[in-house]
C-alpha cells in the first residue's frame, strides 16, 4: 500500500502551483507528500527562444530523470510542455479538469488601436506566426521568463503588449488592467492542463493516478497530443490543436501557420465523441486543405 509520494517540480511559481494541487488530490486519499523542487534547462535559460532550442522537453528532461532514477515517484507538468514522445519507461496515466484553454493579450495602454503598427511579445512560435497573419503590420519581440517575469518586462520595456496563457494567471490569482481573449487564436495541443507523469512499471502508483484523472480532459488532450505527434510538431512548429466535448459530439480545432506568418490554414470539425481516430481525420481534412504545403516548408 502507497502511503508517501515524492512529487517532482520546477521551481517557477506556476509549477509550484501545480504540484501543490496534485498534492492535495492525493491528501485526499490519505496519502502524504514531499515536494521536490528541480530545475530545468527552460528555466536556466531565459533568453533563448523556445523554438530556438532545437530539441523538445527543455522544461521536462530534468523530471524525466528524476523519474527514472527514482528521485521521485511522480512528475507534475503543464501537459503543453510535454514531448508527445515520452522518455522510455515513462507514462501520464492522470490529467486534471482543464482550466481556461485559452491565450490573452496584456496591453499597457487601455486605448491601444490593434491597427497601428505594435510591438508584441512572445517566444512561442505558434503565438507569434498566428498573431502576425492577423496583424501583419505589428513586430513581434521575445519574451522568455516565467509568468511574474514576462510581466515585469512588459512593464519595463517600450512594448505595446504581451501574449500569455490564461490558465497561468488564473492559477496565479493576477488579474491585468488591459487585457483581451483570444478567443479566435486556436491554442496549443492540451493548453491549461496539468498532467502527472510517473514510470510505467509502477503499477500501484498508476491506478491511483487514474482515479484522480478527469476522463473528459483525458480524452481531450489525449487527440490533440495524438495529433500533434502525426504533424511531428513541438514548441519549435507553429501548430495549434484544440478539442472540446460538446454533448455527443468532439469539436476539434486545428490549424498550421507557416513561419513568417503570411499564410495559415485552419479546420473545425465535429466528430463522434467516441471516435478514436478523429485526430487522423482533422489530420487528412487539413493536409487537403494545403496544410501538406505548408508543412513541407516548416520542415524543409
Amino acid at each position: 500500500m502507497i502511503t508517501k509520494i515524492k512529487i517532482g517540480t520546477r521551481d517557477s511559481e506556476l509549477a509550484i502551483w501545480q504540484a501543490n494541487y496534485a498534492k492535495k488530490k492525493l491528501l485526499s486519499l490519505g496519502i502524504s507528500c514531499q515536494i521536490i523542487k528541480l530545475k530545468s534547462e527552460g528555466d536556466l535559460n531565459q533568453i533563448t527562444p523556445l523554438y530556438d532550442f532545437g530539441v523538445s522537453g527543455v522544461f521536462t528532461k530534468i523530471l524525466d530523470q528524476g523519474l527514472l532514477n527514482n528521485k521521485i515517484d511522480i512528475a507534475v507538468h503543464s501537459l503543453k510542455d510535454v514531448p508527445v514522445n515520452l522518455a522510455k519507461g515513462l507514462e501520464i496515466n492522470c490529467v486534471f479538469e482543464r482550466a481556461d484553454p485559452y491565450d490573452i493579450i496584456i496591453l499597457k495602454n487601455e486605448n491601444v488601436d490593434l491597427s497601428d503598427p505594435l510591438t508584441i511579445a512572445t517566444s512561442s512560435i505558434r503565438r507569434k506566426t498566428q498573431w502576425l497573419n492577423k496583424y501583419p503590420n505589428h513586430k513581434i519581440v521575445p519574451l522568455r521568463g516565467n509568468v511574474g517575469t514576462r510581466i515585469n518586462k512588459l512593464n519595463k520595456n517600450n512594448w505595446d503588449g504581451a501574449i500569455f496563457a490564461k490558465a497561468g494567471l488564473d492559477r496565479l490569482s493576477i488579474n491585468p488592467k488591459n487585457y483581451s481573449i483570444l478567443n479566435w487564436m486556436i491554442p496549443s495541443a492540451a493548453q491549461g492542463a496539468v498532467a502527472i507523469a510517473s514510470k510505467k512499471d509502477n503499477i500501484d502508483l498508476n491506478k491511483i493516478l487514474n482515479s484522480i484523472s478527469c476522463k473528459k480532459t483525458f480524452h481531450c488532450v489525449q487527440q490533440e497530443r495524438n495529433f500533434l505527434k502525426i504533424m511531428d510538431g513541438g514548441c519549435s512548429t507553429p501548430i495549434s490543436s484544440f478539442a472540446k466535448i460538446n454533448g455527443e459530439n468532439l469539436t476539434f480545432e486545428v490549424g498550421i501557420t507557416c513561419m513568417e506568418g503570411k499564410k495559415s490554414i485552419q479546420i473545425k470539425e465535429d466528430f463522434d465523441n467516441n471516435d478514436p481516430e478523429a485526430y487522423l481525420k482533422i489530420y487528412n481534412l487539413l493536409m487537403k486543405k494545403g496544410g501538406d504545403k505548408i508543412l513541407y516548408q516548416i520542415k524543409k
